[in-house]
């Protein structure tokens, strides 16, 4: 059997419901016994095992369901192979029944010692492997507790400071929102089968799953058919093709002119690095409508912009209907901040029709139901953080982060426009089917070097400059979200602590042209 990790693994993602379906079609309708899956599961973190951490001794923590089972064919391929192994058990033989007992029974045959969980429990040097729970737990929250002895079993492989490998995803994670159980298994390595669940690359996936390595587990390719992924992880590499090749005759004209609103006083740097983003990724025109004293900063910085004081919403007026050169999009939001001023420049921003991306105070002012947004306002996005879309939907960030794909879900459906919900594994969420006729995109790439000001709005520069080049916004997104991570991990080969958000614009711009050869694209291990 061959591995996937890094950007080979598959684009496709799902909840767990859909897996069980899958591996349920793999059963009875393509006639492989459950137990064989089994055993190639187990074969699977095995070899991954030897792989990872050749010849350790290996500590397996078993529970009741066919996660403990796969466990058990670790424990039997350990001991086979003259590898010390032991197995805990969190439930008695007694409790386990269908493929989870005839793996147990393999592995007594095997001759692997099993002992019964206890708090005097003391592991041995090695590797543990996390085969407690899997997709059967459910996390309703962050406030979803694990029962006992489980949690008490959780807790002490997180204390033991040995290397963690979870079978198919940790113990304590939600399979379908990736929220994080009190406690939770926080795995090195998690080896997943048949399909990926989404929870593991969102939330608190990222953090607790390590490098996810993933099995088919050699099921017929067809069965895939069947089942419509609830989600796909979004390539760079696919939707930089939305990007044309541009004509020798080219002129600026031809690739838009992006108008960055914001930047109250003491806020001038928002504007700046939204506007320059837009430069980086391509638009031919950008310009900067903000407080007059940010003017000459921003011409000092960066001379290519079109920079304009405005101190009111009437003087914004002329400069949205092309005093000087017509924008094609707006970017609002930026700095913007939460004063009359600020609001006067979202009003008009609003009612000039525009295409726009709307960040940061333009969507905390919108929260508060004081604007309307036109009927006629087409090819726009939104793009909050969970702070921000906790007060677009009237709910808390907890409840937000709860279930980060509802929560995008009900933005699109709320505003009518392509949402996105930042964060790790940011997620897109556009009237359209992305791909794979999925409705949801997750970003898989990204770093926590970040996590720092400015960011957003580099963001927002770059959606925009997409637009501006006449992308729409539902590939304009997506497209950009991918573009800002990946440059974000490209400028952090030297180190993600000390990220600033205008270390992006370097890669930026190669990205955009389809240089790409400094980044990584992950392993196929046969």
């Amino acid at each position: 059997m061959s591995y996937f990790i890094g950007q080979s693994l598959p684009i496709a993602l799902y909840t767990a419901e859909q897996v069980r379906e899958l591996d349920r079609i793999a059963i009875e309708e393509r006639g492989i016994p459950g137990i064989k899956l089994m055993k190639r599961a187990g074969r699977a973190i095995f070899d991954v095992i030897n792989d990872y951490w050749p010849g350790s001794p290996i500590t397996v923590f078993c529970g009741a369901g066919n996660n403990g089972g796969d466990g058990y064919i670790v424990a039997a391929l350990a001991a086979q192979n003259l590898i010390p192994v032991q197995l805990v058990q969190l439930a008695p033989a007694e409790k386990l029944s269908g493929d989870a007992l005839t793996a147990y029974k393999y592995a007594q045959s095997s001759g692997v010692p099993m002992v019964p969980f206890s708090d005097c429990l003391e592991i041995p040097v090695g590797v543990i492997v996390d085969a407690l729970l899997g997709t059967g737990f459910v996390s309703t929250g962050s406030g979803s507790q694990v029962r006992e002895p489980f949690a008490q079993a959780i807790r002490l492989i997180n204390h033991s400071e040995l290397p963690v490998i979870a079978a198919d995803i940790p113990s304590g994670l939600g399979s379908n929102t990736g929220v994080a159980a009190d406690p939770v298994i926080e795995a090195d390595v998690t080896v997943s089968f048949i399909g990926l669940k989404q929870g593991m690359f969102t939330g608190n996936g990222p953090a607790l799953c390590g490098e996810v390595v993933y099995h088919d587990l050699s099921v017929p390719t067809d069965i895939f058919d069947d089942i419509q992924p609830s989600s796909v992880r979004m390539q760079y590499e696919d939707l930089i093709a939305e990007l044309p090749d541009r004509r020798r005759d080219a002129h600026k004209g031809d690739f838009g002119h992006v108008m960055v609103i914001g930047g109250d006083t003491g806020f001038g740097g928002a504007v700046a690095m939204a506007a320059e983003a837009a430069l980086r990724t391509g638009a031919g025109l950008v310009s900067v409508a903000t407080q007059p004293e940010h003017v000459p900063a921003l011409l000092a910085r960066r001379p290519e912009l079109m920079a304009r004081g405005v101190s009111s919403g009437q003087e914004l007026i002329p400069l949205l209907n092309g005093e000087i050169v017509s924008p094609s999009v707006l970017v609002i939001g930026p700095g913007l901040g939460k004063t009359p001023w600020s609001e006067q420049m979202l009003q008009q921003a609003l009612a000039s029709g525009l295409p726009m991306v709307v960040d940061a105070d333009a969507l905390n002012i919108l929260s508060l139901g004081r604007l309307s947004i036109p009927e006629t306002t087409k090819e726009w996005v939104i793009t909050p953080h969970p702070g921000e879309a906790a007060r677009l939907l009237n709910i808390t960030s907890s409840e937000v982060q709860v279930d980060r794909f509802s929560a995008v879900k009900a933005l699109q459906k709320k505003f009518d426009c392509p949402a996105l919900l930042k964060g790790a594994g940011s997620l897109v969420c556009t009237s359209q089917n992305l791909q794979n006729d999925s409705t949801f995109g997750l970003c898989t790439e990204g770093n926590p070097g970040m996590a720092t000001g400015g960011m957003g709005d580099v963001l927002s520069g770059i959606v925009a400059g997409l637009m501006a080049q006449g992308i729409k916004s539902d590939k304009a997104l997506p497209l950009g979200v991918c573009l800002h991570a990946k440059a974000a991990d490209i400028a952090a080969q030297t180190g993600e602590r000390g990220l600033v958000a205008t270390d992006l614009f370097g890669p930026l711009k190669e990205l955009v042209n389809g240089m790409i050869n400094r980044t990584t694209n992950g392993v196929n291990k046969e």
